[in-house]
């Protein structure tokens, strides 16, 4: 009897063991399927990270043809804000100045383009040249929508019914000094916070509101607005927020507020700071259409910086290292690829910031044409200012072209002095796809592997 017991122990032992693995496969694979659905989203200005990287598997190597049908298209006003994509949505923001001026924030449904929800709100542009829209991709966190428009009209929406949670106008609340080009830097979410440089009057050039009721949290630095969007790094242990304003680059803490470190960078004429600043390790880079390349070492063991070097020509024309404008530019291993002012693709040693090669293909030559760079594995994706979606290898030895497509015609409100115009506002990748607008249409084209 006692060994038919020790049997069934055995036995009843196995099947435990059995169910114990199955369980954890089970959780492995729950926990897989759940970092690809992250991976799979753009929630907010240059993806999941705000660092232009795309972890997508299963997409192509090359484009079938020359121009690329979209899977779904739908018809939108001006703006030069790009889409954003997560849990299944696709967020973007236009302007329509007649028969009154409004902004609007539209979802559609990422699969399909079917409209979920849109909303409209009043917003006379006082003071903003380039007149074609808002600037500020929106921004998804959870079940929020943070849309911030280029008069400083920001609303937080439950992002799958478009309901209203709270909103503000803080021009009016901040007394911003509004930049020549409105406000354009997208909302940062840091924990409960939602960080935005505004340029407001008082100390107020960077706040944060409590993302729950929109009240102040904090406000830093008395500098002028630029239009770079803050990023998130840490520094000698400590969470800081980098933040490239219309006079300096800074780090505050994005809990309390405290300014940790400003290193100065006045401009020459105006405030023109676009680009996104980028990080290597403890290396932080800037680019200025006048002002030129800057870089920057965060100290390792104090919240401290200290310059490697700064580059600028003598003029717009004759440039020297990298004077980007729209385009943020990409860090691959010990070079930075950009676009500079006239739309001259080149290659920098990050050690010095001297030119390693230059080349006049990727995108039209013009002033400020521009490239925004994705980077996929050891590929980057390059969609230029003319709608061509460009798949390519960057290296020291050069500009190595792999496909090209067309996947959005250029138009001309962004622009409208240059030809047929320009595609200015960056895509978005997700779901196998990229996501792209101009003036009039908001293109979703599949990029699946057969």
């Amino acid at each position: 009897m006692s060994v038919l017991w020790r049997q069934i122990d055995r036995s009843e032992n196995r099947r435990g063991m059995r169910i114990l693995a199955v369980s954890w496969v089970l959780l492995l694979l729950l926990s897989v399927i759940a970092s690809i659905s992250v991976a799979e989203d753009w929630p907010q200005w240059r993806g999941e990270n705000r660092d232009g990287v795309w972890d997508a598997s299963g997409v192509i190597d090359k484009f079938p043809g020359k121009k690329m049908a979209p899977t779904w298209s739908v018809e939108i006003g001006a703006g030069y804000s790009g889409p954003t994509v997560a849990d299944g949505r696709v967020f973007i923001t236009d302007r329509l100045s007649e028969p009154k001026q409004v902004e609007r924030v539209h979802c559609y449904d990422a699969k399909t383009g079917k409209e979920i929800w849109s909303t409209t709100y009043d917003c006379p542009y006082i003071g903003i040249g380039y007149t074609a829209g808002p600037r500020a991709s929106v921004t998804v966190d959870g079940h929020r929508a943070i849309a911030l428009g280029a008069m400083g009209n920001i609303h937080c929406f439950e992002a799958s019914t478009g309901t209203v949670l709270w909103k503000r106008d803080l021009n009016k609340d901040y007394e911003i000094e509004m930049p020549i080009w409105g406000i354009a830097a997208s909302p940062l979410v840091v924990g409960d916070l939602i960080i935005l440089h505004i340029g407001g009057k008082n100390g107020a050039c960077v706040v944060a509101l409590d993302k729950q009721s929109g009240k102040e949290a904090w406000k830093a630095l008395d500098d002028r607005a630029s239009y770079s969007a803050p990023i998130l790094t840490e520094q000698a242990g400590h969470e800081i927020v980098v933040c490239w304003t219309g006079d300096s680059v800074s780090a505050i803490d994005p809990k309390k507020g405290t300014v940790h470190w400003r290193y100065p960078f006045a401009p020459k004429r105006m405030p023109i700071g676009i680009a996104t600043p980028i990080l290597q390790k403890d290396r932080l880079f800037v680019t200025s259409f006048y002002d030129g390349a800057l870089m920057l070492r965060l100290l390792p063991d104090r919240l401290a910086v200290e310059k490697v070097w700064y580059r600028v020509g003598r003029n717009e024309r004759d440039t020297d290292g990298l004077q980007s404008i729209i385009s943020t530019p990409i860090w691959i291993d010990d070079h930075i690829y950009g676009v500079d002012s006239y739309g001259q693709f080149r290659c920098l040693a990050s050690s010095s910031g001297d030119r390693v090669w230059e080349d006049l293909t990727a995108t039209p030559p013009g002033r400020w044409s521009t490239i925004h760079f994705v980077r996929h594995g050891d590929r980057v994706w390059m969609f230029n200012e003319a709608g061509e979606l460009i798949i390519a290898k960057l290296s020291p030895k050069g500009f190595d072209e792999i496909s090209r497509a067309q996947i959005v015609s250029p138009t001309t409100k962004q622009l409208n002095r240059r030809g047929k115009g320009v595609c200015w506002s960056h895509p978005a990748f997700a779901n196998q796809s990229v996501f792209a607008r101009n003036d009039n249409t908001l293109v979703c084209v599949s990029l699946k592997a057969d």
